[in-house]
């Protein structure tokens, strides 16, 4: 199962798409810079969606919907080929037949020519739509109206116009490709969570249990997490993003544990988003049961609700109201999920949820005065008439935990 991959021919199909929804317009997008020693190179999401590719800093992608040459509606992009970096950073070799069978391109360029092409470009379609985000006033513009921008500077008529939306809208349907992957990340993620059960208990530290979670992540194929992992314990499981994970856990501590399995080739691919509260001690207290079944009712009333085209506010509101009419509704603090995919926060183009999405519903309730906090959270699938839920196989009810960790410790 782990060689789980998205084919050559998915990639064309998605700039295909993208290139129809330009309308005759050109686009464009950076795969960004960075990597080296100190930091793994990760490229524009948008980039990867597109290409697959995700060593290639500096490259971009050019869409010319309105090439009169079939080989040129869409162009790659990249660095200068230099053999003495490349000794220390990777082999990049020259541009040939394999490195355009390999990328899946018909016509790859150096970046010396990416100037005068899509100034040749722009001058003949006489339009560009921006695909990277749009930027607030107090951000940087983004790389492709920058230069959308000093081209409108040289190019009479020539006209910019939004396109912001058109590749998050293909991103937030998942393809069977994907959710292979994103299934596969479940399944990981599910090997990790067995491994903090098996050694969860009080005098180990949050990091313990952090490193459990990540060496059987690795252990079953994945490359790493998808994210940081959070491992609070007490007083700790009150802070929505606490990652400092290096306190001792305590005999009445609940454990609040966020991670999920990265699964794709490198820095790339997709992952999975679950948190589970469990016991140090592997029982809840009456006051932890209480709090939790109100957290867990909340949860799966949410999921229940979810189908193709439900508000993202209206399932908000449903997990919401639980909470609230329990007598907890200031200390739910967080939206009750969000879509995930190529990243742990994915891109949320419309106000619903498309069919083929996979959402996390995810309600908590926080008390720092009693010194406990409670989150659960599982990966959906948004199907036509309902949902699937990805990860809800990783124990979470009382008596799954109890009897789990019962079977642990003993």
């Amino acid at each position: 199962m782990n060689n789980v991959a998205i084919s050559a021919d998915e990639f064309a199909q998605r700039r295909a798409r993208a290139s129809a929804d330009l309308d005759g317009a050109t686009g464009v997008i950076f795969a960004g810079s960075g990597g080296g020693l100190e930091e793994e190179f990760r490229p524009h999401l948008h980039f990867e969606y597109l290409t697959g590719i995700i060593d290639e800093p500096g490259a971009m992608l050019v869409l010319d919907p309105t090439a009169t040459r079939k080989t040129h509606k869409e162009i790659l992009i990249l660095s200068p080929h230099l053999p003495e970096v490349e000794r220390w950073d990777g082999w990049r070799g020259i541009i040939d037949s394999s490195l355009r069978s390999k990328f899946g391109f018909k016509t790859i360029m150096r970046t010396n020519h990416f100037a005068s092409t899509l100034a040749q470009i722009c001058a003949r379609s006489k339009k560009a739509k921006c695909l990277h985000t749009l930027s607030d006033h107090e951000s940087a513009v983004g790389p492709d109206l920058e230069v959308f921008q000093k081209l409108q500077q040289r190019i009479p008529g020539f006209e910019i116009l939004d396109g912001s939306l058109i590749i998050p809208r293909l991103r937030a349907v998942k393809s069977d490709s994907e959710l292979a992957m994103i299934r596969r990340s479940a399944e990981i993620t599910g090997e990790g969570f067995r491994a903090i059960l098996s050694i969860l208990r009080p005098g180990i530290s949050e990091f313990d249990v952090q490193e459990a979670a990540e060496h059987g992540y690795r252990s079953h194929g994945s490359r790493g997490p998808f994210y940081g992992t959070i491992v609070g314990s007490g007083f700790n499981a009150t802070i929505l993003h606490y990652r400092a994970n290096d306190q001792i856990i305590g005999e009445k501590d609940l454990v609040v544990i966020d991670s999920g399995a990265r699964f794709g080739p490198g820095s790339g691919g997709y992952g999975s988003d679950v948190t589970r509260t469990y016991p140090a001690s592997g029982v809840f207290t009456d006051r932890q049961k209480e709090i939790y079944q109100i957290v867990l009712d909340s949860m799966e009333t949410t999921i229940a609700a979810v189908k193709a085209g439900v508000e993202y506010s209206k399932l908000d509101e449903i997990s919401r109201k639980v909470i609230t009419d329990a007598g907890y509704g200031d200390y739910y603090p967080h939206g009750v999920g969000h879509p995930i995919g190529l990243e742990v926060h994915d891109v949320q183009p419309d106000p619903t949820a498309p069919e083929g999405s996979v959402i996390t519903i995810e309600p908590g309730i926080y008390l720092p005065d009693e010194g406990f906090g409670v989150r659960i959270e599982d990966d959906i699938l948004v199907t036509a008439d309902g949902s699937v839920n990805l990860t809800g196989g990783i124990p979470k009810t009382i008596e799954e935990i109890e009897t789990v960790m019962g079977s642990c410790q003993t």
